[in-house]
């Protein structure tokens, strides 16, 4: 079975999960191969939030338990360096290189050093943004991390496509998805990117320039309401586009 193909197993089984416990457990199976062994993802509380109500924006936590409670004790979401580079980078990235773009306070030191106690040393983290613009934060973690580039894009799919099942059930629904218009050359440019090709490498496949390549894709991510090319090709298959 091929990289893509695996993916879509991935995808297949999480759309079948009906619990967060069931989500978590089916992504942690296709990450923990990578060093990714926690999960944390969920809305991003509002400054001031009390600590009590903090847990109730958590869609997906597979994280351990007593990080949790020392996170939440001690508010940590406000000097979390991970957390900043979220809120300004609408992409993929490791911890290791928030770390370094950041460069964290000594609140935010603070933060990493105890997350290290849990062998959470580094991870794979990215926001998704909802039609409603809400922000959720998706975070992965482990002690040791090893994933090519191709891999690292094929987490960041597969944990954005978890989050969306999450979010269905968080919200108690089934409800059709509303119907989204997309032209021939924006889901050709879609099915490329989800085999992980460049906007170049799309338009040397297709026979377009490299601008009409980004062109397409940006229409579909508007069309699907997404972000980042990792949310809509989730979104489109969550569709069943792909």
């Amino acid at each position: 079975m091929g990289h893509f193909d695996r993916t879509l197993a991935y995808i297949s089984d999480l759309q079948q999960a009906d619990t967060p416990g069931a989500i978590c457990e089916k992504l942690l199976d296709v990450t923990s191969a990578f060093g990714l062994t926690a999960l944390m993802a969920g809305t991003v509380p509002q400054p001031g939030t009390p600590k009590g109500k903090q847990k109730d924006h958590v869609l997906l936590c597979d994280w351990p338990i007593e990080w949790l409670e020392r996170y939440v004790a001690r508010n940590y979401v406000d000097h979390d360096p991970i957390v900043t580079r979220m809120k300004q980078l609408q992409a993929p990235f490791q911890w290791r290189d928030a770390a370094n773009e950041v460069k964290p306070d000594r609140d935010g030191e603070v933060v990493m050093g105890d997350a290290g106690q849990f062998k959470l040393k580094d991870g794979l983290a990215f926001p998704l943004v909802t039609l409603d613009g809400q922000i959720v934060m998706v975070s992965l973690g482990g002690e040791q991390i090893e994933m090519s580039g191709l891999e690292f894009g094929m987490i960041s799919l597969v944990s954005g496509f978890a989050v969306g099942r999450a979010m269905q059930l968080h919200v108690g629904t089934e409800r059709t998805i509303d119907h989204v218009e997309l032209t021939p050359r924006e889901l050709e440019c879609l099915k490329w990117a989800s085999a992980g090709k460049s906007e170049w490498e799309i338009s040397q496949i297709l026979g377009i320039s490299e601008h009409t390549s980004e062109k397409h894709l940006l229409n579909a991510k508007t069309k699907l309401g997404a972000v980042n090319r990792v949310q809509a090709v989730a979104e489109a298959i969550r569709r069943g586009y792909i």
